[in-house]
């Protein structure tokens, strides 16, 4: 049987010298600032990771109990929004944590239903070591960015954390209304 070769049809705005359409570089380029922003979470993740490792704790564990001393009381429908995850998830993430005595669970005094979580005296040190890590990595990361431009790259950030959010004071620009006719 032979082969049938595929016709192929090149589009006239298709770039021969790139082999990549003209929209490829506006909205894939491995330069654009969204792309960026995933690396570099991703690789300070991992980097965390490696060197905690040894701790007997997983990187999303971690990642939990980071919220739970940030949002002390939080509960478990938030903290698994906080980690991207789906409740039972967290649930069972938490279920660990409690039983290595990192976590506790308290009932909500405003909702008998729901449960507080909070990290315990206990996970302190572990905390303070976890802390420490965290700070070199970051340290290491901003090597050779001086203040300025550190405070430059957070108000970017925190801007365009607050744009998706919806908390920017800058108001959205309006979209166009449709016309049907």
């Amino acid at each position: 049987m032979a082969c049938r070769r595929k016709t192929v049809s090149f589009r006239h705005d298709f770039n021969l010298a790139s082999n990549k359409p003209p929209y490829y570089f506006a909205a894939m380029d491995n330069d654009h600032i969204a792309f960026l922003i995933k690396d570099v979470s991703r690789l300070y993740r991992r980097r965390f990771d490696e060197r905690t490792r040894s701790f007997g704790i997983t990187g999303p564990q971690v990642r939990a109990m980071a919220s739970m001393m940030r949002f002390p009381g939080i509960n478990q429908g938030a903290l698994a929004e906080r980690l991207d995850v789906e409740p039972i998830t967290t649930c069972r993430m938490v279920d660990r944590l409690e039983q290595a005595g990192l976590v506790e669970r308290r009932r909500d005094p405003q909702d008998r239903r729901a449960w507080q979580l909070y990290v315990t005296q206990s996970a302190q040190p572990l905390a303070r070591e976890l802390q420490a890590v965290g700070q070199s990595v970051l340290n290491e990361s901003l090597d050779g960015i001086e203040g300025e431009a550190r405070e430059l790259a957070m108000a970017v950030l925190i801007r365009i954390r607050d744009n998706l959010t919806g908390m920017s004071d800058a108001p959205a620009a309006a979209p166009e209304a449709a016309t049907h006719g």
